[in-house]
């Protein structure tokens, strides 16, 4: 029987978070999306804390405009947090989604907003 979309993403999830963890000085930057709403976190493993995060649901993210162009937004917003906290360089973790579209869009923004990664 064939596996399910989320079924699939959770397969996929599994096993690039064998292979990629964050720390205090290379933070995980973790993805999600809904249908309506995109969220990113920066995370550092080790200790199990959230160092950042935005979303599009945030007052401060500008939710007008296609999908596309809010995921960017909120791109630029984790960037800007994360300089703010002293956060360079970080590990890119798609949460098991394509990089593409919306996903893609977010990790262009926070390119934009000075992180490397």
């Amino acid at each position: 029987m064939a596996l399910s979309k989320l079924e699939k993403r959770i397969r996929i999830k599994r096993r690039v978070r064998g292979k990629i963890s964050g720390s205090s000085e290379l933070p995980r930057l973790s993805v999600y999306k809904s249908n309506k709403e995109i969220y990113a976190q920066l995370i550092d493993d080790n200790s199990g804390k959230t160092l950042a995060s935005a979303s599009s649901r945030e007052k401060g993210v500008d939710a007008n405009g296609t999908k596309s162009e809010v995921s960017a937004a909120v791109g630029k917003a984790i960037a800007a947090k994360a300089i703010a906290a002293g956060i360079e360089n970080i590990v890119f973790d798609r949460n098991g989604f394509v990089y593409h579209g919306r996903i893609k869009a977010l990790a262009d923004g926070a390119r934009e907003g000075g992180l490397k990664f």
